[in-house]
């Protein structure tokens, strides 16, 4: 049984801040995570921003090669939000849609450092995946622990029952952008064995 070929190639969406007043430190996590994205051949979509780690992500990519795809809304256009030099940007009136345009973008998510915009889109990604509308490689970066309190929350709701354990798996943490990037190769589909119909695996 063959491999299925991909007519585009594999699309990472990358949820992140796109606030310009935080720690510096910052900008150089995304920009490597985007050209780690690039250097596999993989393109790039995110919200569409030039500022905050929404541009170092698009800028890194960019400069390693990459194509960027953005889905923002269209009043962020009118104020000059957008960023100028992506292969391609989707307007959208509304943040349903703009949320629903960056899920079905991409064949995996990253999540970086973000705000309230950034925890939404994660925890509504893990929370699909849970209920089985897709079933996409979901990677949690955590950078200089940022997101070690939301995992600490996460692995609560596990000991606590309101996450069954089954789901443990839903998502993976990396701590650098080499790591995460690592993980998404891993967890691509078509890039497994295909699976012996009598039972176990073909090596």
């Amino acid at each position: 049984m063959s491999v299925p070929q991909r007519e585009r190639p594999f699309r990472v969406t990358v949820y992140a801040s796109s606030s310009e007043r935080i720690d510096p430190k910052w900008a150089p996590v995304a920009e490597r995570l985007g050209a780690c994205i690039a250097s596999r051949g993989w393109d790039l979509v995110w919200g569409g921003s030039r500022f905050g780690l929404m541009g170092a992500v698009s800028r890194g990519a960019r400069s390693a090669g990459g194509r960027t795809f953005g889905v923002i809304l269209r009043r962020f256009i009118d104020k000059n939000v957008a960023c100028p030099d992506a292969h391609a940007m989707e307007a959208l009136d509304d943040m349903r849609s703009r949320k629903r345009g960056l899920d079905e973008s991409g064949d995996a998510f990253v999540a970086l450092p973000g705000g309230l915009g950034t925890l939404e889109e994660l925890l509504e990604v893990m929370s699909f995946k849970q209920l089985g509308f897709h079933d996409k490689p979901i990677v949690v970066l955590d950078a200089f622990g940022f997101w070690r309190p939301l995992l600490d929350m996460l692995e609560r709701c596990l000991a606590e029952g309101f996450i069954q354990e089954r789901f443990r798996g839903l998502w993976r943490v990396a701590t650098t952008p080499e790591e995460a990037v690592e993980l998404l190769a891993i967890d691509q589909p078509w890039q497994q064995p295909p699976v012996d119909p009598r039972g176990g695996g073909t090596g």
